[in-house]
C-alpha cells in the first residue's frame, strides 16, 4: 500500500483546542489501557545504556519526549524502565502542549515525568532541551522532508533518538480504525481530567469521534515502514556516525514499528 501524505485535522492550527485536547485525552486512554508500546521498554533500555557515557551505576537518563500529546505511553513505560535498572527523568513536549495532562503526570510520578509548556517543534528542538529523544505515534505526521529534519536535528545536536509507531500501513490497521468512533463513545465517560467540552463535542456535536476516525485512517495511510524509516535516517548528513536499527516488535494484530539511532562515539564496547 503506497504511503499517502494527507492531512490530520488535529495537526491544523485552526483545530480548536477543546477538540485537540479531547482527541489527545482519548488517545492517552487507549495507550494506557491497550499498552501498544510494551515492546519499546527493552529496546529503550538498551539504547539508553548504549548512549550513556556515565560511569556512575546510579546515573539518571535524561529523556526528551517529542510530540507527547497527553503523555503518550510513559505512565506504563516509566516503571518498566526503572525495573530494568534505568533511572529516568523524562521531559514531555509538544508543538501544542497539553499542559493540564503534563501537570497531572508530574504529580503522579513525583516529577519523574514533567512537561515543557512551550511549543516545541520536533524538527527544531531548542538547544536548551537536552537528553535522548523519543517520539511515539507522531513521526507519521511528517512528510519525508520533515521526517528527515526530525532525524537531522537530533543528529546535528548529537542526541540519540528512538521513534515508535503503533500503526501500520495495511488493511489490518484500517479495519481497526473504522471502529474508533464507537470506542470514543464508549470510553469518553472514563476520560480524565473531566471536561464538559469533551461531553459536548462527543455526544451533542460529535466532532471528536468523527475527527478521531478521519485522523486514524489518515495516520495509517501516512505511517512509514521500518525500511522507509531507516532509508530516511541514512539519508541525513552525519548519520554515518550513528548505529541505526529498525524493525517491528510486540504482539497483537498490529505490531509496533521502530527506528533507533545511537551516536557511535558514545556506544559502549559490547553493548
Amino acid at each position: 500500500m503506497r504511503r499517502r501524505q494527507l492531512i490530520e485535522i488535529e495537526d491544523q492550527p485552526w483545530c480548536p483546542a477543546a477538540v485537540r485536547d479531547g482527541l489527545t485525552d482519548y488517545l492517552q486512554f487507549v495507550v494506557d489501557r491497550g499498552d501498544p508500546y510494551a515492546a519499546a521498554a527493552p529496546l529503550l533500555i538498551d539504547a539508553l545504556r548504549a548512549s550513556s557515557t556515565s560511569l556512575d551505576p546510579n546515573w539518571t537518563a535524561q529523556v526528551l519526549d517529542l510530540g507527547s500529546g497527553a503523555g503518550g505511553p510513559w505512565r506504563r513505560l516509566l516503571p518498566r524502565l526503572t525495573e530494568g535498572g534505568v533511572r529516568l527523568s523524562v521531559r514531555l513536549s509538544d508543538l501544542h502542549p497539553n499542559v493540564a495532562a503534563f501537570e497531572q503526570l508530574a504529580r503522579e510520578t513525583h516529577g519523574a515525568l514533567h512537561g515543557d509548556a512551550r511549543s516545541v517543534p520536533a524538527d527544531a528542538v531548542p538547544s536548551d532541551l537536552p537528553g535522548f529523544r523519543t517520539m511515539f505515534t507522531a513521526f507519521h505526521h511528517f512528510a519525508p522532508d520533515g521526517a528527515r529534519r526530525v532525524i537531522s536535528d537530533a543528529v546535528t545536536q548529537g542526541r540519540g533518538i528512538a521513534i515508535f509507531e503503533s500503526t501500520t500501513r495495511d488493511a489490518r490497521t484500517l479495519v481497526v480504525m473504522l471502529l474508533v468512533p464507537l470506542f470514543v463513545l464508549l470510553t469518553t465517560p472514563f476520560l480524565r481530567p473531566f471536561r464538559w467540552s469533551r461531553l459536548l463535542l462527543t455526544y451533542i456535536l460529535p466532532l471528536i469521534p468523527l475527527i478521531a476516525l478521519f485522523d486514524g485512517v489518515v495516520s495509517a495511510l501516512r505511517t512509514y515502514t521500518p525500511g522507509e524509516m531507516r532509508e530516511l535516517a541514512e539519508s541525513v548528513d552525519g548519520s554515518a556516525g550513528y548505529t541505526w536499527s529498525a524493525g517491528e516488535a510486540g504482539r497483537g494484530p498490529i505490531p509496533m514499528t521502530y527506528l533507533i539511532g545511537v551516536p557511535r562515539a558514545t556506544t559502549r564496547q559490547g553493548s
